[in-house]
C-alpha cells in the first residue's frame, strides 16, 4: 500500500480501496496458498495478460457495458496502470452517470495517476459527484477529507475521517489504514486524537439481523504471516487472478449448495472487495431467491457491506 505526501501533509492517503486481497483470501479459502483444499481442476488458468486482453476484447465488443469498463478499470488499477484505469472508469461513468462508486473509483485513479497535484481538479469533481449521488460513499468521503487537510483544515479533516471510521463496518478492508491515516495526520500537526479515535471505534455497531448475528463484517479466519508474505510476492495481476479464481469457485459451490448462507455472505463481501457492485447485488438477489426465509438476514448482511 502506498501513500503520498506534500510538505507536512498526508495527501493521497493510504490506499484504502486497493485489492484488499487478504480479505478475499480469508473469506473464501486462504488455504489455497499452501496447497490445502485446492481445486483439483487441472485446466490451465488464463495468465494475467490473457485476462487483461479478454477484458479489452470485451469492452471493444460491448462498448456500452459499464460493468466491463469497471472491471477493466479495476484490473488496470491493480496493475499500477492508473492512467489507463482512469480512462476505463471515465467510460463507465459516461454509461452509468448515476452510480457513485464509479465516480469515486475514477477520482482515485486520477489521484494516483497525478505526478504533481495531490488532488487534481477533475478528481475532486469526481468525488463531489459521487458524494452528491451517495453521501455515504466511503472513498469520496475519505478524499474530500483529504481536500480539507490540503487546505490547512487539519482538524476538519480528522473530524471527517473519524466520522467515516464510525460508519466503517468492523473488519472492513480499509479500516486499519483509515485509523492509521488519522493518527499520522494528527501526529504531523501535533493534534491529540487518541481518545477520539477510541470513541469512534467504540461507537461503531453492526445492524442487527433477524434470527442470527451478522457475519458480513465480523471477524473471519485469515491467512497467517507466511501466507500473506507469499501472496505479497505475487505480481498484482496474478494476485487478482488468484482472487477471481477463488471467488468463482465459491460461486460454483453455492450453485450446488444454495442453502449455505455464510457462503452467500462471503460471495457478496468478495464481489464488493473486488470492485464488482453489480455482481454483489446479483449475489444478494440469488441468495434471497434461494433462501426466502432468510431474506431479512441476507439483506441486513448486504446493508452492512454497503450493497443496496
Amino acid at each position: 500500500m502506498g501513500e503520498k505526501k506534500t510538505g507536512n501533509r498526508v495527501t493521497g492517503g493510504v490506499l484504502l480501496f486497493g485489492l484488499a486481497l487478504a480479505a478475499i483470501l480469508a473469506a473464501v479459502g486462504y488455504r489455497a496458498l499452501d496447497g490445502a483444499d485446492a481445486d483439483t481442476d487441472e485446466s490451465p488458468a488464463a495468465t494475467p495478460l490473457e485476462a487483461l486482453e479478454a477484458l479489452e476484447a470485451r469492452v471493444a465488443e460491448e462498448p456500452g457495458d459499464a460493468a466491463a469498463w469497471q472491471e477493466l478499470g479495476f484490473t488496470r488499477y491493480g496493475r499500477g496502470e492508473f492512467g489507463a484505469a482512469a480512462t476505463a472508469y471515465r467510460e463507465a461513468t459516461a454509461l452509468e452517470p448515476d452510480t457513485a462508486v464509479l465516480w469515486s473509483a475514477y477520482g482515485e485513479a486520477l489521484v494516483m495517476d497525478s505526478k504533481r497535484d495531490p488532488l487534481p481538479p477533475e478528481a475532486l469533481a469526481a468525488f463531489r459527484r459521487a458524494i452528491a449521488l451517495d453521501p455515504a460513499d466511503p472513498r469520496a468521503r475519505y478524499f474530500l477529507a483529504v481536500k480539507r487537510d490540503l487546505d490547512g483544515d487539519h482538524e476538519g479533516a480528522i473530524a471527517a475521517w473519524l466520522a467515516l471510521l464510525e460508519d466503517t463496518p468492523p473488519g472492513a478492508p480499509w479500516e486499519a489504514d483509515l485509523a492509521r491515516t488519522i493518527e499520522q495526520v494528527a501526529t504531523i500537526n501535533k493534534l491529540e486524537v487518541a481518545p477520539r479515535l477510541e470513541r469512534a471505534q467504540a461507537a461503531r455497531s453492526v445492524p442487527a439481523a433477524t434470527g442470527a448475528g451478522l457475519t458480513a463484517t465480523g471477524a473471519i479466519p485469515g491467512p497467517n504471516a507466511a501466507q500473506l508474505a507469499a501472496a505479497s510476492q505475487m505480481p498484482p495481476g496474478e494476485q487478482r487472478q488468484m482472487a477471481e479464481g477463488m471467488v468463482a469457485s465459491l460461486e460454483q459451490k453455492l450453485v450446488a449448495d444454495p442453502s449455505n448462507l455464510d457462503g452467500w455472505v462471503m460471495l457478496m463481501r468478495s464481489r464488493t472487495t473486488l470492485g464488482q457492485p453489480d455482481r454483489a447485488r446479483k449475489a444478494l438477489s440469488d441468495a434471497v431467491a434461494a433462501n426466502p426465509s432468510a431474506a431479512a438476514r441476507l439483506r441486513a448482511e448486504a446493508e452492512a457491506l454497503g450493497i443496496r
